[in-house]
This record gives structure tokens, sequence and C-alpha cells, in this order.
């Protein structure tokens, strides 16, 4: 064994070594992971999305959120991991078909919810997967009654567009079978905003960081003006996420965002549940004309 060879094994060694413990927390990552691609180990809720003038439910978004675990104590850590990983892959096909399933389970025992629109969360890279294209979700929303016309794929930026010219004609082939594009987290950084200029969505999803407190920073009011005049110059509807008080509905509905997402409308539940419009002052003053004219 020659010496610069001797000294490379060396120093790989070294190298392993200063490394073990980093090896050892992706090891355990890894197989934390494993253990939570389980049914059992999942729990699947619905959050109702309303129209902020008439307060109907127009449909609801599935989350779904795995048991805490060291390593991934929050949905939020688990969901990082994933986008970063090699396996965003498997579980975006895993909670696809539990979401889907676990929906129809909840039209069972509900009426009234048959036409509502249902929300999937979808990192953009795996739309781009070929196995994901090749008609296994027609067949899933087939097996369960459902049609790709009541579908949102909602893309998350847990891992940015890099070819938009060809994630473009990716999304025009879902366009064509009846399903309909919404960017979440919209005004949250430069990659949101140039996915809405190339993407085009049919629903943009504003980011509940620019809603919380709106009705209080200039800032904010601005962002979202901007956002909702593109939305009227590209015919697209707009949902604001994380609406948890009186006063950003009643800003949000006087500004004329026309759907809303939040604690204030109607809480993630285990079952389908209507949200609920409350009642702010701009409403009550827009109908007290009304109410004397009854009179």
């Amino acid at each position: 064994m020659n010496y610069n060879r001797l000294t490379t094994i060396i120093n790989y060694l070294e190298f392993l070594k200063a490394k073990r413990g980093v090896f050892f927390q992706e090891f355990k990552k890894s197989e934390e992971f494993k253990g939570l691609m389980h049914p059992g180990k999942v729990k699947t809720v619905f959050q109702p999305i309303l129209s902020l003038s008439k307060g109907d439910t127009i449909g609801f978004e599935i989350l779904n959120r795995p048991q805490s675990t060291p390593s991934f104590p929050t949905t939020e850590k688990f969901y990082d991991y994933v986008g970063q990983s090699d396996n965003v892959f498997m579980l975006e096909g895993f909670l696809r078909n539990l979401s889907l399933e676990r929906y129809s389970e909840q039209l069972r025992f509900a009426n009234g919810y048959e036409n509502q629109l249902v929300f999937l969360n979808i990192q953009p890279q795996v739309l781009a997967d070929p196995a994901y294209r090749s008609g296994k979700t027609l067949e899933l929303l087939a097996k369960y009654n459902l049609s790709p016309n009541q579908i949102v794929l909602e893309l998350t930026e847990k891992e940015a567009v890099i070819d938009y010219n060809q994630f473009e004609k990716i999304i025009d082939n879902y366009r064509q079978q009846g399903f309909r594009i919404a960017v979440d987290d919209a005004g949250t950084g430069y990659n949101s905003l140039k996915t809405l200029v190339y993407l085009k969505p049919e629903i943009i999803k504003i980011d509940k960081s620019l809603i919380r407190n709106i009705n209080d920073d200039p800032a904010k009011q601005y962002l979202v003006e901007l956002l909702l005049e593109f939305a009227v110059q590209s015919k697209t509807e707009v949902i604001a996420e994380g609406i948890e008080t009186l006063t950003e509905l009643s800003y949000l509905q006087n500004l004329g965002v026309q759907l809303g997402q939040g604690y204030a409308l109607g809480k993630p539940t285990p079952t389908l549940n209507k949200g609920y419009l409350p009642l702010t002052k701009s409403h009550i003053a827009s109908r007290i004309p009304q109410l004397y004219k009854a009179k």
C-alpha cells in the first residue's frame, strides 16, 4: 500500500470519527421517519375554507399531523426534514392515499359535502415525479368517488421550483385533467412571487404572517393589496390564511378578500365541520339598511 493511499484512509477514518455524532442523528431521524409511515401514527384533520362575503364553506384543506417524536417534536420540523431528504416522494404517496381515504370516510357520515373542494398539500418536486403523473391519482379519485374538478393541488414551498419552464408544462398537464392549482404561503419570499408569475395559479393563499394583525400594519396592508391587484388582473381567487381575530376578518372583508381560513372561521377537526363566519362591525353595519327595509 503506497503512502498516499494510506494517508487517505487515515484521513477518512478521522473524518468518520469526527462526524459520527452527525451520522447517528441522521440515522435516528431516518428510523423515526420510517416508524411514522403508518396510518396509526398520523392524525388527519380538515380545516374549512369560507367565503368571506356569504359565509359558505367552499372546501376543506386536509392536514396530516404525525405523532411527536424526539427528532420531530412538531409537525413543522417533520415536514422541514422531509422536504430536504430523499423521502419526500415516499411520504407524498403515503399521505395522498391516506388523505383521500379519510376524506372519503367522512363523506359517508356527513351530508352536504359531496361537491366541496379538497385542498391537498403537495411539494413541487413531487409533481415532476413520473410515478405521480402516471394516473395513480386519477385511480385513487375514482376509487373514492371524487372528481379531479374537486381537487386543488396546493403547492408548498419547502423546496423551491428550479426549472419553471418545465414545471409550467407539468402544471398544464394537471389542468387538462381537471385539477386546480393553488400557491401556498404567497407573499413570504421571492420564490413564491416568482411562482405566481410563471404558474398563474387558480388560487393564491396569502401566508398567515401577512394576515396577523394586518389591521395595524401598513406594510402588510400594502403587500396584500398588491397581491389582490395581481389576482384581479390574472382572474385568480385569493384565500387569506390564519385569520384569528374579528379585527383581521373585518379588515380583509373591507379589502375585498374573497375567501378565508383560520381559527376565527373554523379549527381543523378530525371530522368534516362547516366553518362559521362571525359577525363583525362592518358586517353588522352592512345589514342595518336591509333590516330596516324588511320592517
